[in-house]
């Protein structure tokens, strides 16, 4: 379960819990249960007759985050800004990430680890914990360097019974770096372009190494398209930043921390 709160922009996984006429209240399934709104006018294009024409109860929908009031505990949504390509790549990587969430716990029982502890540790460092499974599946010990010899060792054994899918991995860096005041954000959203694929088969994780370093990896069904993948997403990252002002390199493999 994701900690804090969604970003403007980001996709996320709702249960429909109550359709009235305004709108619908949904709870957020990846970010323990915070609630959050689509109004009627974010159900769907054009005019809306009956909601419940678009969304029910107990319905599992994809929507993307228009805006989050911390403050009010408050999320604004949209179901109608997501296309059906977004909606099955989105279900898919929350399915994934449920799997390796129930691997997790099968290596903390083996270890006598505090589950919650070990997620918060893993994800901090590896980013999508279903990526961290593939990875260990394909590599080993090799694919976990800085966790401890008895957990990495269970990772690997649970990863090897459970990872089925015969994908291949690439690891590439970017370095980002953005002298405006927004700087930030430009970065965000250039690493939000960096994991932009019309490709169901290609699956990205980008994740923060140490400013101005960003780790990106690509899981696909063969180096070929993997490779091709990764130098597209470091691209489509490095052309936000210049385009901001910004400096941009990308490395293939980082030889040194």
């Amino acid at each position: 379960m994701k900690k804090g709160w969604p970003d403007v922009g980001d996709l996320v996984v709702c249960t429909v819990v109550n359709v009235v006429e305004f709108g619908a209240f949904v709870q957020l399934d990846e970010y323990d249960k915070k609630e959050g709104l689509i109004h009627i006018s974010e159900v769907a294009s054009g005019w809306v007759k009956y909601i419940r024409d678009h969304v029910r109860e107990g319905q599992k929908i994809v929507c993307k985050v228009l805006n989050v009031d911390p403050s009010r505990s408050h999320i604004d949504l949209s179901f109608k800004d997501v296309n059906e390509h977004q909606r099955r790549a989105k279900i898919q990587e929350w399915k994934s990430e449920q799997k390796a969430q129930k691997w997790l716990e099968f290596v903390a029982d083996a270890t006598d680890e505090n589950r919650d502890v070990l997620y918060d540790q893993l994800t901090s460092k590896f980013g999508s914990l279903y990526y961290l499974f593939e990875e260990a599946a394909l590599r080993g010990l090799e694919a976990l360097p800085g966790i401890e010899h008895e957990v990495a060792t269970q990772i690997v054994k649970v990863a090897r019974e459970n990872v089925k899918a015969p994908y291949v991995f690439v690891t590439g860096y970017v370095d980002l770096t953005c002298p405006r005041p927004n700087g930030i954000d430009i970065i965000k959203r250039a690493l939000k372009s960096a994991s932009k694929s019309d490709d169901d088969d290609i699956r990205f994780d980008v994740s923060y190494v140490g400013a101005p370093r960003y780790r990106i990896r690509i899981v696909a069904l063969d180096y070929k398209k993997a490779e091709s993948a990764l130098k597209k997403a470091a691209n489509n990252a490095i052309d936000v930043v210049m385009k901001a002002d910004g400096t941009g390199k990308f490395y293939r493999e980082l030889h040194s921390p």
